[in-house]
């Protein structure tokens, strides 16, 4: 069990959660500030003053009064009326990441929900009873209402969870975790579905796994300039010291420590004035290294995001005041978003052109044409080759900004909206895209490595190799590669390669 201090938990904390699947609750330092906030509501409710979202409609109907008996209704209404997400499910990994931020947020004491509502969560969690959350719905303003109204609705006991691996009612799921569905008081229905919780954990989801295969590529792009005999004067401190970008910096120090003790780098060392290597082995640092450093900055931007309040009304507790504002609008996060769309389209991009490079007798410095050691009447990876063309082209399109793409929304009152949870939700299909073309690019440079010898790679480098051929054999004759090529792309999103070549970067 996790531990979560409100507006102090960081990326790693979110990061085990999403990948261990780890349960979290909140430091027990958040209640008094919640009570607080949950006692002002309840104080706002049962007074005559119009307070939205607690004793008025929503949106366009914040000016319709409503009674106190009513407020209970108008909250369970609130997220049943709200609960219109469709297509596929959300995974349980997101689906946990994003019900922990709405701990997050909840605990920062601003949103004016009772303690009751959060433990319901935290229980929910400890006892592995998922909501269902339609994927798709949310515009990433006003909230993330539908995928949210999700959550809630299985809080509730409405709509669907799974428990014990089985997909079923909320109420079934609750009953046999022992637990009981809360009914919801003033302002706790709102409080719940506003905020950017679903967008920020698809983010983040996609910032963890696009980490990786920049990892990953810093070890198969050193794979493969050794498997094309490739220059390595290009990583030379020097050079990326006189330009002074972090990322730049450190991509070449780490292929430089990948690559150190390499045969094959050290039988053509004095060779290293001859013509230039292509761009996609000379600019590996230049790149990636950019990519790393948008990648940190969207981090930057996330990890804030994740400590943040983001619903509306916000209960000011110090200034005794509960005002609207537009926190719930997930613009930040959508920036993030199509920043890492970019940087992940940009590792595919240069990682595809030295598949390319390797298959191409013409260019690959005498490797056997497609990597075959009997082409003509065997293809090798040639097609491999155009499936990693295929992927990068769609990732292309995938990375096309998705935050300028604003549309109105609730008869006009919702008038700008970021389209955060597209630009999040995207990254899923673009990371496992890149997955692919780099272990296509894996299974080419291992070829080309093994086709140098005697000679031999560096010893991290080889120590890559013997986890790849541990499950994937040489390529002789031509055989069915698409389980293969899953095999090593999965080693990519495994974080596997990074590992087998000791790679960490800091983050």
């Amino acid at each position: 069990m996790i531990s979560l201090l409100p507006g102090a938990v960081t990326l790693a904390t979110l990061n085990d959660v999403f990948r261990n699947l780890t349960p979290a609750q909140l430091d027990d330092s958040a209640r008094p500030g919640v009570e607080a906030a949950a006692e002002m509501v309840a104080q706002a409710a049962a007074g005559d003053e119009a307070v939205y979202g607690i004793n008025t409609g929503f949106g366009k109907l914040a000016s319709k009064k409503i009674a106190p008996k009513d407020t209970a209704t108008l909250q369970r209404n609130l997220i049943l009326s709200h609960c219109c997400g469709v297509g596929e499910a959300l995974p349980e990994d997101k689906t946990r990441l994003m019900m922990t931020l709405k701990l997050l947020s909840l605990g920062r004491g601003a949103s004016g929900v009772r303690w009751l509502v959060i433990d319901q969560i935290q229980q929910m969690l400890a006892h592995g009873v998922i909501p269902v959350i339609p994927s798709q719905g949310s515009v990433g303003a006003s909230g993330d209402l539908a995928p949210l109204a999700h959550m809630a609705a299985a809080m509730i006991g409405a709509g669907e969870a799974t428990f014990d691996g089985r997909r079923m009612s909320s109420a079934e799921a609750l009953k046999k975790a022992r637990l009981e569905p809360i009914v919801l008081g003033p302002k706790e229905g709102l409080g719940l579905i506003n905020g950017t919780q679903f967008s920020t954990a698809c983010a983040l989801a996609g910032l963890f796994d696009a980490w990786r295969m920049a990892e990953a590529s810093m070890v198969i792009a050193s794979l493969t300039t050794d498997a094309i005999m490739g220059s390595t004067a290009p990583l030379l401190a020097d050079i990326h010291s006189l330009r002074g970008h972090a990322g730049q910096i450190d991509v070449a120090r780490e292929m430089r420590g990948i690559m150190e003790g390499s045969e094959i780098r050290e039988s053509h060392r004095e060779d290293d004035t001859r013509v230039q290597d292509p761009y996609c082995i000379r600019c590996q640092p230049q790149v990636v290294g950019a990519a790393l450093d948008v990648l940190r900055m969207a981090a930057k931007t996330l990890e804030i995001e994740a400590n943040a309040v983001t619903d509306n009304p916000l209960v000011l507790v110090n200034e005794g005041r509960i005002v609207s504002g537009g926190n719930f609008h997930a613009e930040y996060v959508g920036f993030a978003a199509d920043q890492i769309a970019l940087a992940v389209a940009e590792i595919g991009a240069i990682a595809q052109r030295r598949v390319a490079l390797m298959v191409d007798p013409t260019l690959s410095y005498d490797l056997p044409p497609f990597l075959t050691p009997d082409p003509g009447l065997n293809s090798g990876f040639m097609i491999a080759e155009v499936t990693t063309a295929a992927l990068m082209s769609e990732n292309k399109h995938l990375a096309n900004p998705c935050v300028t793409d604003s549309t109105p929304t609730s008869a006009n009152q919702e008038d700008h909206v970021s389209m955060a949870a597209h630009g999040a939700l995207r990254l899923t299909k673009m990371n496992a895209n890149l997955s692919v073309i780099l272990g296509v690019e894996m299974l080419c440079s291992a070829q080309g490595v093994e086709a140098r010898a005697p000679l031999a790679t560096s010893t991290k480098l080889q120590d890559v190799i013997a986890m790849l051929r541990g499950q994937v054999p040489t390529l002789g004759e031509d055989r069915y590669l698409a389980p293969e090529i899953e095999i090593a792309s999965q080693m990519v999103r495994d974080g596997q390669v990074a590992t087998a070549a000791g790679l960490e970067v800091a983050k």
